[in-house]
C-alpha cells in the first residue's frame, strides 16, 4: 500500500510524502497524481523518506518523473543506491529543498 500526503504546497511548489510501498499498482496512481500536479504549473518534489519497497514498476514511474522534471529527495541509503543503479538522481537524507 502507498499513501500519498501533500505536506507542502507554496506558490509553485508541492511536495509529496510517500508512505509505504510503491509496488506495480501504486506506482500508476503516483505517476498520475505527479503529472496531474506537474501539468498545473507546479514543481514537484517526492519524499522518499518514508518509503520501505520499491518495485520494477516503481523504479520505471520514478524514473519518467524524473525526466520530466520532478525532484526525488529524503532516500535512505538503501532507496538511492536502487535509483542510482537504475540511473535515476536522487538526494540522500530528509532534506526537502
Amino acid at each position: 500500500m502507498l499513501r500519498i500526503l501533500r505536506e507542502e504546497v507554496v506558490a509553485d511548489r508541492v511536495v509529496l510524502v510517500l508512505q509505504g510501498h510503491i509496488t506495480a499498482e501504486w506506482a500508476e496512481v503516483l505517476e498520475s497524481e505527479s503529472v496531474g500536479l506537474s501539468l498545473a504549473g507546479l514543481r514537484v518534489t517526492i519524499d522518499l523518506s518514508e518509503v520501505s519497497f520499491i518495485g520494477r514498476a516503481g523504479l520505471h514511474a520514478l524514473g519518467r518523473l524524473v525526466d520530466g522534471g520532478v525532484k526525488i529527495v529524503g532516500c535512505s541509503p538503501l532507496l538511492a543506491d536502487m535509483l542510482e543503479q537504475e540511473g535515476i538522481d536522487a538526494d540522500r537524507g530528509s532534506g526537502r529543498a
